[in-house]
């Protein structure tokens, strides 16, 4: 079942976010993130552009595992499987920091299979995960008018929307783990 959310942004309890990953991509949705009010922590491999959103109001972070260890919701947006397999799973990771109820949204685009096996190896813990790729490049990243396809567990989609709604447009719950990156390759092929 696919479900899809337009528009609107909507007011909502405020989670604790944390975001890792400050490119292309990733400093514009953090700096919306910022805009809607949410508490943000951020760490990036330069900390030029950590130092940039510190100076906008987030707290930075040395390590994904302290963005984790302050963050109810955990977000990642880095350049392929690798790089999220390593923030997340590797030594200082996500998983180190993380703790039961937390959820973990990643805004790469990766493998499907990867997406999969981070839900699983994060689940494991009683974190769950969410595979949510963003379409719309950097305009629409600036602008908050992403389109944002999700693979996971329902109820993380549900307690995350507010989030979404924050950077993203159109929203489309589309099932499982790895079912977010799929719909983002279809996305790709479709526009190409």
């Amino acid at each position: 079942m696919c479900i899809a959310y337009q528009g609107g942004k909507e007011a909502a309890v405020k989670q604790r976010v944390g975001y890792i990953g400050l490119g292309l991509m990733g400093k514009p949705i953090a700096r919306n993130l910022l805009k809607a009010g949410f508490p943000l922590t951020v760490h990036n491999r330069s900390r030029s552009a950590v130092d940039e959103l510190v100076a906008e109001g987030a707290d930075g972070a040395n390590t994904p595992r302290e963005v984790a260890e302050a963050s109810d919701v955990v977000f990642t947006n880095l350049p392929d499987s690798p790089d999220v397999d390593m923030v997340v799973l590797g030594s200082k990771g996500i998983l180190e920091g993380s703790r039961p109820g937390m959820i973990f949204v990643d805004n790469s685009t990766i493998k499907p299979e990867t997406a999969r096996r981070i839900a699983t190896a994060l689940g494991e813990v009683g974190v769950s995960a969410l595979d949510a790729p963003v379409s719309g490049g950097d305009i629409g990243a600036q602008a908050g008018t992403l389109a944002i396809m999700v693979g996971g567990p329902r109820e993380a989609f549900d307690a995350v929307l507010p989030i979404f709604q924050a950077v993203g447009k159109t929203i489309t719950y589309v099932g499982e783990s790895g079912a977010g990156q799929v719909a983002k390759a279809c996305n790709q092929i479709m526009v190409a």
